[in-house]
């Protein structure tokens, strides 16, 4: 195989979908991980020419290493890992859902770290190798909605600037990237989805897109390694008392 390879977990579906379409215009080898979106996944597969798809529950830690090992196997040039997977469930900040918090913090943080670790473990690249975490703009604008979710996330972007000191080689580059709002959660109005995008210092909508963009730009490796880019028109530059979805009904009602 000629072609870079990237994986892509959740790549099925909303931002890694996008981020999987970037990468695979762009003339890389795509590895879409998936769990319940096997239609997904395989649609995309079959419109690019240069497409794979591996199933794994990442709620499994084990068995997440062990899909990279077998990945890291066989691709020559294994350049980048994307860790962009994430459940994004609703609680309480008065009262820990222990439930919750362990699915966020295993799926969010703790099998993500193991997969970036095996990766960097076993994985071979031509021109160094990449990982990118999927964080949220939450790092910087924190609010008490979502909070299993926030501390999961808040958890694997302490893990990037150590990973980066400790355990790359010289040439690779760890990275974070937060987004912020950019595709409609839960149960979202068309009204509401209008307002809570642009609920950001530019008053714009954010496209994944862009995210995806900013994907291909880091896989460059020409950021510092341990850096976050953030891509949410400056939402996490404000200080929001409530998650965007919540402001967002709360202002038109």
């Amino acid at each position: 195989m000629t072609r870079p390879a990237v994986l892509i977990t959740g790549g099925a579906k909303r931002i890694g979908a996008a981020i999987s379409r970037r990468f695979s215009e762009a003339g890389w080898h795509v590895v879409i991980h998936f769990r319940n979106s096997g239609k997904e996944a395989e649609a995309l597969a079959s419109v690019f020419p240069s497409v794979e798809t591996v199933r794994c529950d990442l709620a499994d830690g084990d068995a997440a290493v062990a899909m990279i090992e077998r990945l890291a196997a066989r691709l020559e040039d294994w350049r980048l890992l994307v860790n962009s997977a994430s459940i994004f469930e609703s609680d309480n900040v008065t009262t820990l859902d222990l439930a919750t918090y362990n699915r966020a913090m295993q799926v969010n943080a703790q099998t993500p770290v193991r997969m970036a670790q095996a990766y960097l473990h076993s994985a071979k690249a031509e021109d160094g190798r990449r990982v990118i975490n999927i964080t949220d703009q939450k790092l910087e604008n924190p609010n008490p909605d979502f909070f299993g979710y926030t501390m999961s996330k808040h958890a694997l972007a302490a893990t990037i600037p150590m990973l980066a000191m400790g355990a790359a080689e010289p040439e690779d580059r760890i990275y974070g990237l937060a987004p912020g709002a950019i595709l409609p959660s839960h149960d979202q109005s068309e009204d509401e989805i209008e307002i809570s995008h642009r609920l950001n210092l530019l008053g714009r909508k954010t496209g994944a897109h862009e995210v995806a963009e900013a994907c291909m730009f880091l896989s460059q490796g020409r950021l510092k390694s341990g850096e976050t880019l953030f891509v949410d028109s400056g939402q996490h530059l404000l200080d929001q008392p409530r998650d965007v979805i919540y402001l967002a009904r709360e202002s038109s009602s």
